[in-house]
């Protein structure tokens, strides 16, 4: 479906749907910085993420074929990644040699989930799709 012949005022609910998972996904994000968790940990295990990607799938299929829809697989491919960053961050910690790049990674990590976090809500807030390229 075209997004022009989606009329605006249908998408505004299920645009304010989308600033909320925003909110709770940088609520996370906050949450790792001030806490004593990381940034990566506090965005896959903290609650407001996981409210959040709940909330993705739930609401996802209004909004599909719709410029929306790129900002919920946006919001899915970061929790996601960030997730499967994480277990490779566990399993480089393990290892001795490891260390050194898993505390780059996970700042890194951290980094990179706040820039996708900043990126997608300043798109959305300028009704715009993201692009994920």
């Amino acid at each position: 479906m075209r997004n022009d012949l989606i009329p605006d005022s249908y998408l505004e609910g299920e645009r304010a749907w989308c600033h909320v998972i925003y909110a709770l996904h940088a609520l996370a994000v906050v949450i790792g910085i001030a806490g004593a968790a990381t940034v990566a940990g506090a965005f896959v295990f903290g609650v407001p993420s996981l409210i959040a990607v709940v909330l993705n799938y739930v609401k996802r299929s209004d909004v599909r074929g719709t410029w929306l829809d790129s900002h919920y697989r946006w919001q899915i491919r970061t929790f996601w990644f960030t997730a499967l960053w994480l277990l490779i961050y566990g399993l480089l910690i393990i290892t001795i040699v490891g260390i050194p790049i898993a505390w780059l990674l996970i700042v890194f990590l951290g980094v990179w989930v706040g820039y996708r976090v900043v990126r997608g809500w300043l798109a959305l807030s300028q009704r715009r799709p993201i692009d994920e390229a």
